[in-house]
């Protein structure tokens, strides 16, 4: 796996963080979005986004998109109905601007929403399992998940091609072969 395709919100449907407002551009209200992901074009796609102060934020307010343009570097001009002035959009600073994942098109083969990840088994490449995908951290590249073993232990697994050799999200089941020294317990020093 390259990388997973940005955080997801715990909503039901789920709905995928695509970058935050930044503040207002112009007098006519278009936002200004910092985009996690400057190769996505899912801000494109979608016919509405969702305004959230936090990831899984149940009050985040659905708004129409009236159009997208290009940014600086890293950036997107976000049009919305109802945002019409300057004032209204410098109101929006900090938001997290989120698209459900059902709008979105498919991602290219070895990529996968990081919600389709989370609660998959982990087992190594003789069958072992190794625990639950709790969570992942972003930290560039490439990611890692956070496995959560029996005894509550977390293992850091990178989510590099070398190491994910098989992720099969409609089975919820992750094959690795961690390099040596990746999910042994490190010994006590006495």
């Amino acid at each position: 796996m390259e990388r997973t395709a940005g955080s997801t919100s715990s909503i039901d449907p789920p709905r995928l963080t695509l970058g935050q407002v930044i503040g207002a551009h112009g007098l006519r209200g278009e936002l200004r979005v910092r985009l996690f992901d400057e190769t996505d074009n899912n801000l494109r796609a979608v016919s509405s986004i969702w305004l959230a102060r936090e990831e899984g934020d149940p009050k985040a307010v659905e708004a129409q998109v009236r159009a997208v343009g290009k940014g600086r570097r890293g950036e997107a001009r976000l049009a919305l109905e109802g945002v019409d002035g300057r004032e209204a959009a410098e109101a929006l600073r900090g938001r997290l601007v989120q698209a459900g994942v059902a709008e979105l098109g498919p991602l290219a083969a070895g990529e996968y929403y990081q919600y389709e990840l989370v609660g998959c088994r982990v087992e190594d490449v003789d069958g072992r399992v190794l625990g639950v995908v709790s969570g992942i951290w972003e930290t560039g590249a490439p990611d890692v998940l956070v496995v959560v073993d029996a005894g509550q232990r977390e293992l850091l697994i990178p989510a590099a091609r070398e190491i994910l050799r098989e992720v099969d999200v409609a089975a919820r089941r992750i094959v690795i072969d961690a390099p040596p020294g990746l999910i042994e317990p490190a010994d006590d020093a006495e």
